[in-house]
């Protein structure tokens, strides 16, 4: 049977090939519905000419009109896994279903893998690099899409289940399964080693299929996130940091993303300066017409900022995209300053009113955590503010003030967190906190754990499980503890004084040049940053371009970064004089 529509849509492929046109390429080869008429009568030839199972006469079709590759020659042609690919790209055109996403997606990934073969070549690859990126997203889309509705791919997970029984190991997603195939193609082209070996052109832009790298990273960082598989990102920066071009030279669209998703990235492994450095250029450079995005950036910027001992600004908060946000974040920053441990704690319970949000955006055990040190270090600024010995330059008195107070506030205060009954608002007469109010640390808080009540074997429960629910008796904060909570602010410089364990009181250095309160509590953001540096892992700048080792310039390691050892010497080679 004739296929005229299909033959004049091959010679213009292999017109598009002598012209090495990437982006004409890419908008031949069209997959998303509606599809166009003339698109509409290439898949009623397929149908009725290569039916399914004639897949040899299709790429003996192709083969024809798409002479292979010579790399001898000049002009461009067609090479064999882009015929295969031309070839898969039909029969999907011919098999898909909108109505069965599943094995829609299926042969997606078959067809991106496909295509990926076809970017490996040297000379062509380039040329589909749009069309590996384009597919890319299409994919991207529709596997999170899919695992929005579980309903679609349950018999995956159960016919996974059944066939793996225990040797199986964790279960790889179909989210997952997808970005590995896009994760592919940003090997390839972040491989790339035509053109320079910079990677740059004398443009200033990126070289070949180098082009691709951030496109294809990004996709892949978006559905490790997307599927909490973020330990998998980590080979992605690493091998950027290694190898690819500065990030300025790509579009800030790209920018943006990037450092969006290596801010989370670090965010998530306690590195929270390094985590503000890259989110706060991300927010610099997202533009105002982005408010979704610029909300997203905000979200984890103000966090990583309030963990560093810095609040965010009433005029930040007043902007489009920081709507909401005040309600959260600004009681918040109120309990911290104060050195409420009660309203801290209270916030971020598990029951409070905020409580689902912090854990949907991944940021409450951070905040939990972390803060706990500023707040302990607000108390001790507030006990010697009201009760403290403010010094006497006379006497060379230094300012002090007693490890009793800090400790009378304290108990205070957890007993105020841990609802005991003579603070409870109501005055409620009961002998027990409320077992939805409990404060985590009680579990931890029992000098002796009561016995379990008996329980019937049909509505048996473990009685270690049992004990968390029914506390009995509280140990509050000691002397001793206050004292070692003083020593780790010591340490990490947030305090800056002595503690005299005779006279058990806490006396501040430097009061004499600063004054008391500048002196002995500094602020926390200054004492954090004087120790970091701005150097951010993940992220090339144009920096880096300079200066000594290898790839691009002298760069700190990063966990799962390779380091070649080719040529190194042993020990003392060389060593004259020893």
């Amino acid at each position: 049977m004739a296929t005229p529509t299909t033959e004049n849509f091959l010679a213009e492929i292999a017109g598009i090939l002598r012209e090495n046109n990437g982006a004409r390429l890419h908008d031949y080869l069209i997959l998303e519905p509606p599809l166009p008429p003339l698109y509409n009568v290439i898949v009623s030839e397929l149908r009725q000419a290569y039916p399914q199972g004639t897949e040899e006469k299709l790429e003996a079709k192709c083969k024809a009109l798409l002479p292979e590759y010579d790399e001898e020659r000049d002009e461009g042609g067609s090479w064999t896994p882009f015929i295969l690919f031309l070839v898969q790209y039909f029969t999907f055109l011919r098999d898909v279903s909108v109505e069965h996403l599943v094995e829609t997606h299926d042969l997606l990934k078959g067809l991106l893998n496909q295509c990926i073969l076809a970017l490996s070549d040297a000379a062509m690859g380039v040329v589909v690099l749009p069309t590996v990126i384009s597919l890319s997203r299409t994919l991207a889309r529709l596997a999170i899409g899919l695992d929005k509705r579980p309903e679609l791919v349950a018999h995956l997970t159960r016919r996974e289940s059944t066939m793996g029984g225990e040797e199986m190991g964790e279960r790889i997603t179909l989210v997952e399964s997808s970005a590995n195939v896009i994760r592919e193609a940003f090997k390839k082209c972040l491989s790339e080693r035509s053109g320079p070996s910079s990677g740059i052109t004398q443009e200033n832009k990126p070289e070949g299929r180098r082009i691709g790298i951030y496109p294809t990273a990004n996709l892949c960082l978006k559905l490790f996130f997307h599927c909490r598989k973020i330990r998998n990102a980590e080979q992605i920066f690493g091998n950027i940091y290694q190898q690819s071009p500065p990030l300025t030279l790509y579009p800030a669209s790209q920018r943006v993303t990037y450092l969006y998703y290596l801010g989370r990235y670090l965010f998530s492994n306690n590195h929270f300066y390094r985590a503000l450095l890259a989110l706060q250029s991300a927010y610099d450079q997202c533009h105002a017409r982005c408010p979704k995005q610029r909300r997203l950036i905000l979200i984890y910027l103000i966090t990583s900022n309030i963990i560093l001992g810095r609040f965010p600004a009433t005029s930040l908060l007043q902007r489009p995209e920081a709507e909401g946000l005040a309600d959260k974040f600004l009681p918040l920053c109120q309990a911290i300053a104060k050195g409420d441990l009660a309203s801290f704690r209270t916030l971020l319970s598990l029951d409070s009113e905020s409580a689902d949000w912090f854990l949907s955006k991944r940021i409450l055990l951070q905040l939990r955590n972390r803060c706990e040190v500023v707040v302990w270090r607000s108390l001790a600024r507030r006990t010697f503010m009201l009760a403290g010995f403010h010094g006497d330059a006379s006497n060379k008195k230094a300012p002090t003030f007693e490890l009793a107070d800090l400790l009378t506030l304290a108990t205070f205060l957890e007993k105020r967190a841990l609802l005991l009954p003579n603070h409870e608002p109501n005055n409620n007469t009961k002998n027990t906190p409320t077992p939805t109010r409990t404060h985590t640390n009680s579990i931890f808080l029992m000098p002796t754990p009561p016995t379990p009540p008996t329980q019937d074997l049909t509505t048996y429960t473990d009685p270690d499980l049992l004990l968390p629910l029914t506390p009995t008796t509280l140990l509050l904060p000691t002397t001793l503890e206050i004292s070692s909570i003083l020593s780790s602010l010591i340490d990490q410089g947030l305090l800056h004084g002595y503690i005299s364990h005779k006279l058990l009181r806490f006396a501040i250095q430097g009061a004499k040049t600063k004054g008391a309160l500048q002196a002995g509590f500094p602020n926390v953001w200054a004492v954090i940053s004087r120790r970091a540096d701005g150097e951010v892992p993940g992220w090339v700048r144009e920096d880096d371009r300079e200066g000594g080792g290898g790839g691009y310039g002298g760069r700190k390691a990063m966990v799962g970064m390779v380091v070649k050892l080719k040529g190194a010497r042993a020990v003392g080679a060389g060593a004259e004089g020893l």
